[in-house]
Protein backbone atom coordinates (compact mmCIF):
# COMPACT_ATOMS: atom_id res chain seq x y z
CA UNK A 1 0.00 0.00 0.00
CA UNK A 2 1.24 3.48 -0.91
CA UNK A 3 0.88 6.82 0.87
CA UNK A 4 0.69 9.91 -1.33
CA UNK A 5 2.51 12.34 0.95
CA UNK A 6 1.53 15.53 -0.89
CA UNK A 7 -1.67 16.20 -2.82
CA UNK A 8 -4.01 19.14 -3.37
CA UNK A 9 -7.39 17.43 -3.41
CA UNK A 10 -9.09 20.74 -2.67
CA UNK A 11 -8.01 22.09 -6.06
CA UNK A 12 -10.94 22.87 -8.34
CA UNK A 13 -9.64 20.33 -10.88
CA UNK A 14 -10.12 17.51 -8.35
CA UNK A 15 -12.62 18.40 -5.65
CA UNK A 16 -15.77 18.07 -7.74
CA UNK A 17 -14.89 14.44 -8.52
CA UNK A 18 -13.40 13.61 -5.13
CA UNK A 19 -15.35 10.41 -4.50
CA UNK A 20 -14.33 8.97 -7.87
CA UNK A 21 -10.71 10.05 -7.36
CA UNK A 22 -10.58 8.42 -3.93
CA UNK A 23 -12.02 5.19 -5.36
CA UNK A 24 -9.40 5.14 -8.12
CA UNK A 25 -6.68 5.80 -5.54
CA UNK A 26 -7.86 2.86 -3.42
CA UNK A 27 -7.97 0.60 -6.49
CA UNK A 28 -4.37 1.64 -7.28
CA UNK A 29 -3.20 0.68 -3.79
CA UNK A 30 -3.05 4.20 -2.34
CA UNK A 31 -4.24 3.84 1.24
CA UNK A 32 -3.67 7.35 2.58
CA UNK A 33 -3.34 10.85 1.12
CA UNK A 34 -1.94 13.96 2.75
CA UNK A 35 -3.99 16.96 1.52
CA UNK A 36 -1.73 19.99 1.78
CA UNK A 37 -2.84 23.60 2.20
CA UNK A 38 -1.17 26.59 0.54
CA UNK A 39 -3.32 29.48 1.84
CA UNK A 40 -6.04 29.98 4.44
CA UNK A 41 -8.95 28.66 2.35
CA UNK A 42 -7.12 25.63 0.98
CA UNK A 43 -5.91 24.79 4.48
CA UNK A 44 -9.48 25.00 5.79
CA UNK A 45 -10.64 22.75 2.95
CA UNK A 46 -7.88 20.23 3.74
CA UNK A 47 -8.95 20.09 7.38
CA UNK A 48 -12.61 19.60 6.40
CA UNK A 49 -11.67 16.75 4.05
CA UNK A 50 -9.53 15.09 6.72
CA UNK A 51 -12.44 15.23 9.14
CA UNK A 52 -14.78 13.65 6.60
CA UNK A 53 -12.65 10.93 4.96
CA UNK A 54 -10.68 8.34 6.93
CA UNK A 55 -7.94 8.04 4.26
CA UNK A 56 -7.26 11.81 4.08
CA UNK A 57 -4.95 13.69 6.42
CA UNK A 58 -4.27 17.43 6.30
CA UNK A 59 -1.42 19.93 6.41
CA UNK A 60 -2.01 23.67 6.90
CA UNK A 61 0.19 26.54 5.81
CA UNK A 62 0.87 29.53 3.60
CA UNK A 63 2.80 28.92 0.38
CA UNK A 64 5.60 31.41 -0.38
CA UNK A 65 3.55 32.76 -3.29
CA UNK A 66 1.03 34.02 -0.72
CA UNK A 67 3.48 34.91 2.04
CA UNK A 68 2.19 38.47 2.20
CA UNK A 69 -1.21 37.12 3.34
CA UNK A 70 0.15 35.61 6.56
CA UNK A 71 -1.28 37.51 9.54
CA UNK A 72 -1.56 36.83 13.25
CA UNK A 73 -5.20 35.85 12.68
CA UNK A 74 -4.17 33.27 10.08
CA UNK A 75 -1.46 31.92 12.36
CA UNK A 76 -4.04 31.56 15.13
CA UNK A 77 -6.28 29.52 12.84
CA UNK A 78 -3.36 27.28 11.92
CA UNK A 79 -2.46 26.94 15.60
CA UNK A 80 -5.97 25.71 16.39
CA UNK A 81 -6.09 23.28 13.45
CA UNK A 82 -2.56 22.10 14.18
CA UNK A 83 -3.77 20.60 17.44
CA UNK A 84 -6.12 18.21 15.63
CA UNK A 85 -4.76 14.65 15.33
CA UNK A 86 -5.45 14.39 11.59
CA UNK A 87 -3.60 17.63 10.88
CA UNK A 88 -0.17 16.07 10.54
CA UNK A 89 2.08 18.93 9.37
CA UNK A 90 2.56 22.64 8.79
CA UNK A 91 2.92 23.21 5.08
CA UNK A 92 3.48 23.85 2.45
CA UNK A 93 5.84 26.62 3.46
CA UNK A 94 9.21 27.82 2.22
CA UNK A 95 10.71 30.02 -0.48
CA UNK A 96 10.08 30.43 -4.22
CA UNK A 97 12.56 32.68 -6.02
CA UNK A 98 11.46 31.46 -9.44
CA UNK A 99 8.17 33.32 -9.64
CA UNK A 100 8.70 35.82 -6.78
CA UNK A 101 4.96 36.37 -6.31
CA UNK A 102 5.65 37.69 -2.82
CA UNK A 103 8.69 39.85 -1.95
CA UNK A 104 11.60 37.70 -0.80
CA UNK A 105 11.81 39.33 2.60
CA UNK A 106 8.11 38.57 3.16
CA UNK A 107 8.64 34.98 2.04
CA UNK A 108 11.45 34.57 4.55
CA UNK A 109 9.41 36.14 7.36
CA UNK A 110 6.43 33.87 6.66
CA UNK A 111 8.69 30.81 6.44
CA UNK A 112 10.27 31.57 9.82
CA UNK A 113 6.94 32.34 11.52
CA UNK A 114 5.49 29.03 10.35
CA UNK A 115 8.58 27.13 11.48
CA UNK A 116 8.00 28.64 14.93
CA UNK A 117 4.35 27.57 14.75
CA UNK A 118 5.39 24.00 13.91
CA UNK A 119 7.61 24.03 17.00
CA UNK A 120 4.63 25.16 19.09
CA UNK A 121 2.24 22.46 17.90
CA UNK A 122 4.88 19.74 17.68
CA UNK A 123 4.37 18.93 13.99
CA UNK A 124 6.79 18.45 11.09
CA UNK A 125 6.98 20.95 8.24
CA UNK A 126 6.60 20.54 4.48
CA UNK A 127 9.04 22.74 2.56
CA UNK A 128 8.51 24.18 -0.91
CA UNK A 129 11.91 25.22 -2.31
CA UNK A 130 12.26 26.55 -5.82
CA UNK A 131 15.48 28.30 -6.88
CA UNK A 132 16.10 29.22 -3.23
CA UNK A 133 18.22 26.32 -2.02
CA UNK A 134 20.85 28.24 -0.05
CA UNK A 135 18.41 30.53 1.76
CA UNK A 136 16.17 27.57 2.58
CA UNK A 137 18.95 25.51 4.16
CA UNK A 138 20.33 28.56 5.98
CA UNK A 139 16.92 29.23 7.57
CA UNK A 140 16.45 25.52 8.32
CA UNK A 141 19.74 25.47 10.23
CA UNK A 142 19.33 28.81 12.01
CA UNK A 143 15.80 28.07 13.23
CA UNK A 144 16.18 24.33 13.86
CA UNK A 145 13.38 23.73 11.38
CA UNK A 146 13.87 19.96 11.54
CA UNK A 147 13.25 19.82 15.28
CA UNK A 148 10.04 17.84 14.72
CA UNK A 149 11.14 16.49 11.35
CA UNK A 150 10.16 17.67 7.92
CA UNK A 151 9.85 16.95 4.22
CA UNK A 152 11.62 18.50 1.27
CA UNK A 153 8.64 18.29 -1.06
CA UNK A 154 9.00 17.54 -4.80
CA UNK A 155 12.76 17.62 -4.41
CA UNK A 156 14.66 19.59 -7.05
CA UNK A 157 18.05 20.19 -5.42
CA UNK A 158 21.34 18.35 -5.76
CA UNK A 159 22.74 15.45 -3.73
CA UNK A 160 24.83 17.50 -1.25
CA UNK A 161 21.77 19.60 -0.37
CA UNK A 162 19.68 16.45 0.07
CA UNK A 163 22.27 14.95 2.42
CA UNK A 164 22.47 18.18 4.43
CA UNK A 165 18.67 18.27 4.63
CA UNK A 166 18.63 14.71 5.93
CA UNK A 167 21.24 15.67 8.51
CA UNK A 168 18.87 18.44 9.64
CA UNK A 169 16.04 15.94 10.16
CA UNK A 170 14.29 15.96 6.79
CA UNK A 171 12.90 13.35 4.43
CA UNK A 172 13.26 13.74 0.66
CA UNK A 173 10.08 13.38 -1.40
CA UNK A 174 9.82 12.76 -5.13
CA UNK A 175 6.91 13.44 -7.46
CA UNK A 176 6.17 12.99 -11.17
CA UNK A 177 9.26 14.86 -12.44
CA UNK A 178 11.52 11.99 -11.31
CA UNK A 179 9.92 9.94 -14.12
CA UNK A 180 10.87 12.47 -16.82
CA UNK A 181 13.70 11.72 -19.24
CA UNK A 182 15.61 14.91 -18.38
CA UNK A 183 15.43 14.38 -14.59
CA UNK A 184 19.03 13.20 -14.24
CA UNK A 185 19.75 15.25 -11.09
CA UNK A 186 16.69 14.00 -9.22
CA UNK A 187 17.39 10.44 -10.33
CA UNK A 188 20.94 10.69 -8.98
CA UNK A 189 19.55 11.76 -5.60
CA UNK A 190 17.08 8.84 -5.62
CA UNK A 191 19.99 6.44 -6.04
CA UNK A 192 22.10 7.91 -3.24
CA UNK A 193 19.85 8.86 -0.34
CA UNK A 194 19.18 6.38 2.48
CA UNK A 195 16.07 4.24 1.96
CA UNK A 196 14.71 5.35 5.35
CA UNK A 197 14.49 8.99 4.18
CA UNK A 198 12.66 8.42 0.91
CA UNK A 199 9.05 9.50 0.23
CA UNK A 200 6.72 9.59 -2.79
CA UNK A 201 4.00 12.06 -3.73
CA UNK A 202 1.96 13.36 -6.65
CA UNK A 203 1.60 17.10 -5.92
CA UNK A 204 -1.62 16.59 -7.86
CA UNK A 205 -3.26 18.02 -9.86
CA UNK A 206 0.19 19.13 -11.07
CA UNK A 207 3.32 17.30 -12.27
CA UNK A 208 1.68 14.29 -13.87
CA UNK A 209 4.20 11.45 -14.26
CA UNK A 210 5.13 9.64 -17.43
CA UNK A 211 3.40 8.09 -19.29
CA UNK A 212 0.36 10.24 -18.46
CA UNK A 213 1.78 13.72 -19.02
CA UNK A 214 -0.81 16.13 -20.36
CA UNK A 215 -3.56 14.73 -18.13
CA UNK A 216 -4.70 16.01 -14.74
CA UNK A 217 -2.70 14.30 -12.02
CA UNK A 218 -4.35 12.44 -9.13
CA UNK A 219 -3.24 10.25 -6.20
CA UNK A 220 -3.65 6.96 -8.10
CA UNK A 221 -0.75 8.05 -10.30
CA UNK A 222 1.75 7.94 -7.44
CA UNK A 223 2.30 4.30 -8.41
CA UNK A 224 4.24 5.53 -11.46
CA UNK A 225 6.64 7.38 -9.14
CA UNK A 226 7.05 4.22 -7.06
CA UNK A 227 7.69 2.19 -10.20
CA UNK A 228 10.36 4.61 -11.49
CA UNK A 229 12.18 4.70 -8.15
CA UNK A 230 12.10 0.90 -8.02
CA UNK A 231 13.54 0.76 -11.53
CA UNK A 232 16.33 3.20 -10.63
CA UNK A 233 17.22 1.45 -7.38
CA UNK A 234 16.81 -2.04 -8.87
CA UNK A 235 14.23 -3.03 -6.29
CA UNK A 236 10.72 -4.45 -6.55
CA UNK A 237 7.98 -1.78 -6.61
CA UNK A 238 6.30 -3.49 -3.65
CA UNK A 239 9.46 -2.94 -1.63
CA UNK A 240 9.56 0.78 -2.47
CA UNK A 241 5.84 1.02 -1.62
CA UNK A 242 6.47 -0.65 1.74
CA UNK A 243 9.51 1.48 2.60
CA UNK A 244 7.93 4.79 1.62
CA UNK A 245 4.71 3.87 3.43
CA UNK A 246 6.69 3.18 6.59
CA UNK A 247 8.63 6.43 6.21
CA UNK A 248 5.44 8.45 5.68
CA UNK A 249 3.86 6.96 8.78
CA UNK A 250 6.96 7.82 10.76
CA UNK A 251 7.30 11.46 9.71
CA UNK A 252 3.55 12.17 9.90
CA UNK A 253 3.06 10.15 13.14
CA UNK A 254 0.27 8.08 11.60
CA UNK A 255 -0.46 5.23 13.99
CA UNK A 256 -3.36 3.23 12.56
Amino acid sequence: MIIDTHAHLQDKQLRDNLEIILTRAEQAGVEKIICVGYDLQSSRDAVMMARKYKQIYAAVGIHPHDAKTLTNEVLEKFRDWGKEPKVVAIGEIGLDYYRDLSPRDKQQEAFIEQIKLAHEVGKPIIIHDRDAHQDVIDIVKEHRAGKNGGIMHCYSGNLPLAMESIKQGFYISFAGPVTYKNAKKAQEVVLQIPYNRLLVETDCPYLTPEPLRGKINEPANVRWVVQKIAELRKQHPDEIAYLTNRNAREIYRIKD
